[in-house]
């Protein structure tokens, strides 16, 4: 969420950036936004002089009054009285336009990076970085559940008739793949110095509305019926809203954070045969990893957040490359964002794995998430959050770019340890 006198002194530029987000719908809203936060600023002002006129006619009534001059103080009783039907009227009015401009500005796209390329949807976004050597075998390569199945590491068909689409069961192996993967990237974050944290699962609204624009909400959020809390969607939601309505002291600055969790995501909308399986679906387990750091600094920790994900994704060879967001493809509240992307070497091409994001200020103005300068000054921190692996799809690339000739599927070294020393799946 912008700051309101940002946008009253730079309509322009956040109309610009309206259109360069294409989304002209939104266009009317700056200007309707600034005439309500003209009128709830006059509604303050008129509200502050009637305080401040009723506090001094209230000195006046106790001087009266201790003068013995009673009927004088009555009259001045009867302003106060007469003036204090307007301030109850103009304090309404002020809560109501202060209420529509918060809505409004909570739709308002923030300020892209100016390095962001411009475009109007994912398909316009524009490689950076390839990593590693892709590579086609000489040999077919099954769809993921195939292999999995050959393990007998999946169970979709009793999954959905528990659950429904969208659901599995991973067993033995796979299961223990799945695992594994898990908990390498814990300790690969906490060798890079990043503290573990296993969140809440569930959040409440409050927390949903800062972490997230209306439109991601609506198509991702499960609510619980009969109480105001949300599945998670992603570790970051709750990881972010540990410091909902704190002060922190800028010397603590910067939280580097991992945070393991389960994930519940609606996933509304028809998929392909490539994002069945495994690939999209309503509930999975993911490493996070999650920054709040001071404004100077937040471009410097995008970048280390997108290369840890690339540096794990190399240390268990698997071919990656990263990918930078377009303007159009920018959820409202990101700045700058990079996806990565590991090589399918059954589809001769990348598929997403992991997205970093450098949000500004933005969850921390909904939020309240404040740092104290050394100088004594108050700011918005910046927060950043980035995939540090989710397996389901780590799976998809891990099994295709492992998978040999004979049907075993090598695990490199750094995973043997958390798979009991196998070298192999048999």
């Amino acid at each position: 969420m912008l700051d309101i006198k940002f946008v009253r002194e730079n309509p322009e530029i956040v109309k610009q950036n309206i259109k360069n987000k294409f989304q002209d719908q939104k266009l009317e809203l700056v200007d309707k936004v600034i005439d309500l936060d003209a009128k709830a600023r006059a509604a303050q002002q008129e509200a502050d002089s009637l305080r401040a006129n009723r506090k001094s006619l209230s000195k006046q009534i106790g001087a009266l009054m201790a003068k013995g001059e009673k009927d004088k103080a009555e009259e001045v009783k009867a302003q106060v009285n007469a003036q204090a039907a307007r301030l109850e009227e103009l304090e309404k009015q002020e809560a109501e336009l202060q209420e529509e401009v918060k809505n409004i500005m909570m739709v308002i796209p923030n300020i892209i990076d100016p390095s962001v390329p411009i475009g109007k949807d994912d398909s316009e976004n524009v490689e950076v970085t390839k990593y590693g050597e892709p590579v086609v075998p000489d040999f077919e390569i099954p769809y993921h559940t195939e292999i999995m199945k050959r393990f007998n590491g999946i169970d979709l068909d009793s999954a959905g008739k528990v659950a429904g689409n969208g659901f599995y069961y991973l067993m033995g192996d796979i299961a223990r793949l799945h695992s594994a993967v898990i908990s390498y990237a814990r300790d690969f974050m906490i060798d890079r110095g990043f503290t573990y944290c296993v969140p809440p699962f569930m959040i409440r609204s409050n927390v949903v509305t800062g972490v997230m624009s209306f439109a991601e909400m609506d198509s991702m959020m499960y609510k619980i019926e009969g109480e105001d809390l949300f599945l998670i969607g992603t570790s970051e939601h709750s990881m972010i809203g540990k410091f909902i309505d704190t002060i922190i002291p800028e010397a603590e600055l910067p939280y580097t954070l991992t945070s393991y969790s389960p994930c519940f995501r609606k996933e509304k909308g028809a998929h392909g045969i490539e994002e069945r399986g495994v690939y999209r679906i309503h509930q999975f387990e993911k490493q996070e990893m999650i920054v709040v750091c001071k404004p100077e600094d937040s471009k410097m920790w995008f970048d280390k957040l997108w290369q840890n994900t690339v540096d794990l994704f190399r240390s268990l060879d698997i071919p990656v490359r990263t990918l930078e967001c377009c303007s159009g493809d920018l959820a409202d509240l990101k700045v700058k964002s990079f996806d990565v992307e590991a090589w399918s070497p059954r589809q001769q091409k990348y598929f997403e794995v992991g997205s970093c994001s450098n949000l500004g200020d933005a969850q921390a103005r909904r939020l309240k998430i404040r740092v104290n300068g050394e100088d004594g000054k108050k700011y918005f921190a910046h927060t950043l959050n980035n995939t540090v692996v989710a397996p389901p799809r780590m799976l998809i690339a891990f099994l295709e770019n492992n998978l040999n000739a004979d049907g075993t599927v090598n695990i490199p070294k750094v995973l043997q340890p958390y798979m009991g020393g196998k070298e192999k799946l048999q």
